[in-house]
């Protein structure tokens, strides 16, 4: 007697469609508001830039803002960077909306909701990231 398993002799076929790569539908290209968040990946900022990104989505859900990408960076020339870029539709180029080096630290996140609301809702009220403090 084998204790060896067995291969089954005949295959289940899936009829799920969901299961089924050739039913995928591809992401179609950006055509909404993006934002981009480079970080230094050598400093170990992911849990910050994913926490960045996970407050952006909160205060500005989609569609507002579409896509939020985070951009790990760990070359000589990127060390300590953390950048906050906003892409807009029928804009040439991304706005540079935070730089850490610039700034001279990390962006607050009342702060930079509201840079990121004044070009992209104006109108939009921030509750209470637009209380002074």
């Amino acid at each position: 007697m084998s204790c060896a398993l067995e291969e089954p002799t005949t295959q289940v076929e899936v009829k799920d469609p969901l299961l089924d790569p050739s039913t995928f539908i591809p992401p179609t290209p950006l055509s909404s508001t993006t934002v981009t968040i480079e970080f230094c990946d050598r400093c170990r900022w992911l849990h910050r830039a994913t926490w960045v990104q996970t407050e952006l989505f909160l205060t500005f859900t989609p569609p507002t803002i579409g896509t939020i990408s985070l951009v790990p960076l760990n070359k000589d020339e990127t060390a300590g960077r953390f950048r906050v870029w906003l892409s807009v539709p029928g804009e040439d180029a991304p706005v540079l909306v935070w730089d850490r080096k610039v700034e001279g630290g990390f962006p607050e996140l009342k702060v930079l909701k509201q840079r990121i609301r004044d070009r992209i809702q104006p109108g939009k009220s921030l509750g209470h990231s637009d209380k002074k403090a």
